[in-house]
C-alpha cells in the first residue's frame, strides 16, 4: 500500500505537469497572436505626421527615414538609438547627399534598447510639442515598439511604418531557423515588456525597486 507521502509527491508532480502544459499552451497561443500582429505591408503612407522616428539597429531604416523626410518638408526626423559612431557618420553622409538641407530637421538620440528608444523619443516629442509621429522599424520589431511607445506616449498619434529586412523570411518564418530565432526572441521580449509594464508601477509604489534594477529591467 502506497504511503501518503508518495501519493502526495505524485499528486504534486501531476499538478506541475498540468501547469507546465497550460503554460506552454498559452505561450504558443500568444506566439500565434504575435505572428498575426507583425505587419506584412507598409500602410497609411498618405497620412502626414509632424515627425518621423527611426529606431536604429537594422538595415534600411535610416534610408527609409531620410526618404520620408525629403518627401515631406514640414516634418522632422528623430533617430533614436544612434550610439555607434559608424551609424552617425552614415547618417550624416546620407543627409549631405540629399537635395535639401536636412541637418536642421534631424535630431539624434543614444538609446541602447527599445525601452530607452521610447523614453528618449517621448522626451523629444514633449519638448517639441509633437502630437503625431511615424514610427520606422523592422516589421518583427513593430509590436514591441508600439507597446513601449504607447506606454510612454499614450496621447500621441503613432503610425507604424515597418521595414522588411531581406534576411527575415516572414512568410512561413517557422521553416527558417534564423528567422524563427528572431521572431521567438522578439516575442519573448514582448512578453517581458508587457509584464514589466504591469508590475513596475506596483513595485515603484511600494518603493522597493532599486534605480539600477529599474534601469536594466527589460533590456533588449
Amino acid at each position: 500500500m502506497a504511503r501518503r507521502s508518495d501519493i502526495q509527491r505524485v499528486s504534486i508532480l501531476g499538478n506541475l505537469i498540468v501547469v507546465l502544459f497550460f503554460t506552454i499552451g498559452f505561450w504558443i497561443i500568444g506566439l500565434v497572436k504575435f505572428d498575426a500582429e507583425i505587419p506584412v505591408a507598409t500602410e497609411n503612407n498618405g497620412i502626414e505626421t509632424e515627425a518621423i522616428v527611426v529606431l536604429t539597429g537594422g538595415s534600411g531604416r535610416l534610408d527609409e527615414g531620410l526618404d520620408l523626410l525629403v518627401k515631406d518638408p514640414k516634418t522632422f526626423l528623430f533617430v533614436s538609438g544612434v550610439y555607434k559612431g559608424n551609424e552617425v557618420r552614415h547618417l550624416l553622409k546620407l543627409s549631405k547627399q540629399r537635395p535639401y538641407a536636412l541637418g536642421g530637421r534631424i535630431a539624434i538620440g543614444n538609446a541602447e534598447d527599445t525601452r530607452e528608444n521610447a523614453l528618449e523619443t517621448a522626451a523629444w516629442v514633449i519638448k517639441n510639442k509633437i502630437k503625431s509621429l511615424r514610427l520606422v522599424t523592422a516589421a518583427y520589431h513593430m509590436p514591441r515598439s508600439l507597446l513601449e511607445f504607447g506606454n510612454v506616449l499614450p496621447d500621441a498619434f503613432i503610425i507604424p511604418h515597418p521595414i522588411f529586412p531581406k534576411h527575415v523570411k516572414q512568410a512561413r518564418w517557422w521553416a527558417y531557423p534564423g528567422t524563427a530565432s528572431i521572431v521567438i526572441s522578439e516575442y519573448n521580449k514582448l512578453l517581458l515588456a508587457w509584464v514589466r509594464q504591469k508590475i513596475e508601477p506596483i513595485i515603484e509604489k511600494l518603493g522597493i525597486l532599486d534605480p539600477l534594477i529599474k534601469r536594466s529591467w527589460g533590456k533588449g
